[in-house]
């Protein structure tokens, strides 16, 4: 063993052997464990770093020669124990290389001896040494699409794959492969970019008894892939297996964003298990309060990551870099971003280091970058988002959308806003209208199916007496709580999910869709299934044949808004300037006369494709009675006359066409049925 060097941070295969860096301001001494195998009981070798020799400022380092990759390793940090200073040092605990690439998770893996005292050794993850550079990319690199040609579906890795009926092999359900196996599928459904919820391996243990954290917001290793997510049995499998995930997702020239959690870990509060930060320097990891004895906890998870510590800032720029350079994904959603903009001791700051770190980092430029703008303590930046490149999910789309299509009064105004690339929020700054990510589901929250079908959650599953998850759901069960044989009220089910999903892919912004809502996937009622790691969660593959109609009038407006018309998509045009320059006129039922009081369930809008050839007429009833609604006069250079593209009212495949099916509608008016969207198109003359 020799000294080593600090840099790179990590375990590094240098020539003949292998490097080690980690650090440790407070840290007395200093462990590197080496072991055999995943299960061993002890390790093989304990190598002492001490001080005079392999400490260097506050970084422990050691070269370690004959090392390859596959190497098991981790750390034992000695120091003060003083958690009323927020010291938490246990020579004990068996600790994670926050640099580590790869993780190997003993079968009898314990989150709970890693709670309190006592040795770990045989019951903790460990970290594998890897060579990344050991991969044949065979020419992939970042698709770096503009969010202007993007439809991003929000997915989860196991759960798209592991239920049985998925026609999947077993070993490859739930896997990075198991995904690869889907793309026809994805691939038809026509979706640009997967965003993948947490693929950082994580504690599934972090969960309610009985129970196991399915979602993945619960991160150990910032840098390793989730190893219950690869086929391969190997601590090398999972990077090798989610880099042909990549590869071959690419091929089809679809995207991968991962969200990414850089606001907590899954060490909890000062209950919680010690697994890697907390054990090598609590006090610069995580925000403290009370003088360091607790935790700041505006996650909601018992911690708060300390974003803004210059150690951690170059910790999650570190790992943005590798997942980009090394990995090829093309960009990043923030779990809670808005902690990212809080300092040391919470308060929120003007100009956070770590958020124009990763702005303004030349590495990351042209990747997609995507803030979730708030957070559990109630700090809500969705318009005033730090930064010039950051994309921000628009929750106040989801709500105002939700609103108007359930029929609630005073809901017109804000919904018209919506559509229209949310000026009231975004408007200020000149940026583009894809600022705002349009969203009217995701993960956290109804299913899209259990939007229309349930006025209440149902999430007694999660042992919590469902006291747990959001109690205003702005949902409607359309007359009947959960499934029902009832015609009438699943052809209005059917109808809303048309309408919702119509209004999210033709409104101004980046559209994102939840996996499944495209073929009505249920949880039964269930909005915060983060712990159901079953069927309740998994994707149904019986659904597409089941609810094709839904899945062809998705595919189809997916379709139809990749072709739309953009000027250029190489340069930016704010959405104040879209805005100016668009010719927009807004109707009620009569033309000209929009009703804006907040008794009015009913909007329409005429505008124009960027060249002014084609004609567009929207209308939208979100009332419980049919509308007789007024048509626009075509100007007399008119080829076509009214053409009807969508009616959300009728059966398919009349629900929606193409251009050559579509019905010309020759009367002055049209009938546009109880919560139904209706879009004509006419041609104009150059």
């Amino acid at each position: 063993m020799r000294f080593g060097k600090t840099h790179p941070l990590g375990a590094t295969i240098q020539s003949g052997g292998v490097n080690f860096s980690v650090y440790s301001k407070n840290c007395t001494s200093m462990e590197l464990l080496l072991f055999d195998t995943v299960d061993a009981r002890q390790p093989s070798r304990i190598i002492t770093l001490k001080p005079n020799r392999n400490r260097t400022g506050h970084y422990w380092h050691a070269y370690v020669p004959d090392l390859t990759a596959g190497q098991i390793y981790a750390y034992r940090a000695h120091g003060p124990y003083e958690p009323y200073k927020g010291m938490r040092f246990d020579r004990d605990k068996v600790l994670l290389d926050p640099y580590g690439k790869a993780v190997a998770v003993p079968d009898d893996y314990s989150r709970k001896a890693a709670c309190g005292f006592g040795k770990n050794t045989s019951t903790a993850m460990k970290s594998v040494v890897a060579d990344p550079r050991i991969y044949d990319w065979e020419g992939d690199t970042p698709l770096k699409r503009p969010f202007s040609r993007s439809v991003i579906y929000e997915m989860h890795v196991g759960g798209f794959t592991r239920n049985p009926n998925s026609g999947i092999p077993a070993e490859k359900r739930g896997t990075f492969s198991g995904l690869i196996k889907k793309l026809p599928y994805l691939k038809e459904l026509g979706v640009t970019a997967v965003e993948l919820l947490p693929i950082f391996q994580f504690d599934w243990q972090d969960s309610p008894e009985g129970l196991v954290n399915y979602w993945g917001y619960s991160p150990v290793s910032f840098f390793a892939p989730h190893h219950a997510y690869s086929s391969r049995k190997d601590p090398l499998g999972p990077m090798d297996e989610f880099r042909d995930m990549v590869k071959a997702l690419h091929r089809e020239g679809i995207e991968v964003i991962l969200d990414v959690v850089f606001n907590h870990t899954a060490e909890g509060g000062h209950n919680g298990p010690t697994l890697s930060l907390k054990g090598l320097e609590n006090s610069v990891y995580y925000i403290l309060a009370d003088g360091g004895a607790s935790y700041a906890n505006y996650t909601g998870t018992g911690n708060t990551l300390n974003a803004n510590n210059p150690i951690v800032r170059r910790m999650i720029v570190d790992c943005l870099h590798y997942w980009v350079e090394v990995m090829h994904v093309d960009g990043f959603r923030f779990d809670l971003a808005s902690i990212l903009s809080r300092d040391e001791s919470g308060c929120p700051m003007a100009d956070p280091p770590i958020l124009w770190d990763i702005d303004s980092d030349p590495v990351l430029a042209g990747i997609k970058l995507i803030a979730e703008a708030w957070d559990a303590a109630g700090l809500y930046q969705v318009g005033s988002f730090i930064g010039d490149s950051w994309k921000e999910w628009n929750g106040k789309f989801r709500d105002d959308v939700r609103r108007f299509m359930r029929g609630d009064n005073a809901s017109v105004r804000n919904f018209a806003t919506r559509l229209l690339g949310s000026p009231d929020i975004f408007g200020h700054e000149e940026r583009e209208p894809e600022q705002s990510i349009n969203f009217v589901t995701c993960h956290d929250g109804f299913t899209l199916n259990d939007l229309v079908s349930y006025n209440g959650k149902h999430n007694e599953l999660n042992g919590e007496d469902n006291r747990d998850g959001y109690g205003d759901n702005l949902s409607w069960n359309c007359g009947v709580e959960g499934p029902s044989d009832d015609r009438e009220v699943e052809m209005l089910r059917n109808r809303q999910v048309k309408n919702f999903l119509a209004i999210t892919l033709i409104s101004l912004g980046a559209p994102m869709i939840l996996m499944g809502d495209e073929v009505r996937r249920t949880q039964r009622g269930n909005n915060n299934a983060y712990c159901q790691d079953n069927e309740l969660s998994w994707f149904d593959w019986t659904l597409p044949e089941r609810h094709s109609d839904i899945f062809r009038f998705c595919r189809r407006l997916i379709r139809r808004r990749l072709r739309r018309e953009i000027p250029d998509e190489n340069s930016v045009v704010s959405l104040n300037q879209l805005l100016r320059s668009a010719r927009i006129q807004w109707h009620g039922v009569q033309l000209n006369q929009p009703d804006w009081n907040d008794y009015s369930h009913s909007i329409a809008i005429t505008t124009y494709s960027h060249d002014g050839l084609v004609m567009y007429h929207l209308m939208f009833n979100a009332y419980q009675e049919a509308l007789e609604f007024q048509l626009p006069p075509l100007p007399s250079d008119s080829s076509s006359g009214w053409r009807r593209i969508m009616d959300t009212f009728l059966d398919a495949p009349d629900d929606i066409c193409i251009w050559k099916d579509a019905v010309t509608i020759t009367e002055s008016s049209y009938p546009v049925q109880p919560y139904s969207f209706v879009f004509l198109c006419a041609k104009l003359s150059g």
